[in-house]
């Protein structure tokens, strides 16, 4: 008989991490849902993984500190043996050039965009079974720079792209797969600015601004069978940036 499908989702309570754990829901697979703040968001993603028949829980995690991510994964570990990861949680910093980029504002960026991915990451390998995978979330900005707008963001994504090309080639010969999915400008809470994408959208190629569910897609196949000769690739969802 087939493993149950167990992924672990960081930052799933909202825009694209809800929409993950909502298309893996559908997919099949039980969640273990993770969250900083929004408690009742997070309980809200669970029940609609329910409703689909899987099991899921909500977890509350500061990915940037390294006895929280300790007690997330213990948590996760009761749950069951996860079979994916999903390195998303993220914050979004102010946005401008970076000579006027605030220095405590610059360092929760890289706490949690890239100090965070690395601790989640190296504890979601002692927890993930035998053939798992993790998918990090990048982004689009890692090879544009975000001139501008926010450099320091764009850098520390940058550094994911370097993670998941360095670990799925350390990991490989364990069977663990990892990659990434690289959006563009997506409809979410993460924006400062909640109009932002709407204000963007002539800057893309596509003339809109994705949906978390199109960023959704793609992790679920990179967590799938389907993708099972796929690792250290990044995918971009940017409607053609």
């Amino acid at each position: 008989m087939a493993q149950q499908q167990l992924t672990i989702v960081t930052g799933g309570s909202r825009g694209i991490g809800a929409a993950i754990c909502a298309r893996l829901a559908r997919d099949g697979s039980d969640l273990v849902v993770g969250y900083r703040k929004n408690s009742n968001a997070a309980d809200s993603v669970v029940s609609l993984a329910e409703v689909t028949g899987r099991s899921a829980i909500a977890v509350q995690v500061d990915t940037a500190d390294p006895e929280s991510v300790e007690q997330f994964f213990r948590r996760a570990d009761e749950f069951g043996v996860a079979t994916g990861f999903v390195n998303n949680a993220a914050v979004s910093p102010q946005v401008g050039n970076l000579v006027d980029a605030d220095v405590e504002d610059m360092h929760r960026a890289l706490d949690v965009n890239l100090f965070g991915y690395l601790l989640c990451a190296r504890r979601a390998i002692r927890s993930l079974a035998a053939g798992g995978a993790i998918v990090n979330i990048s982004s689009a900005n890692a090879n544009l720079g975000s001139p501008g707008v926010y450099v320091h963001y764009a850098a520390s994504k940058a550094a994911i792209d370097a993670l998941t090309i360095g670990l799925a080639k350390e990991l490989a010969p364990s069977g663990i797969r990892v990659n990434a999915v690289a959006p563009g400008i997506v409809w979410s809470e993460f924006h400062l600015d909640p109009e932002r994408p709407a204000k963007l959208a002539s800057t893309i190629p596509f003339g809109r601004a994705g949906q978390p569910d199109e960023i959704a897609g793609a992790v679920s196949w990179l967590l799938s069978d389907d993708a099972s000769y796929t690792s250290g690739t990044i995918i971009r969802v940017a409607g053609g940036m």
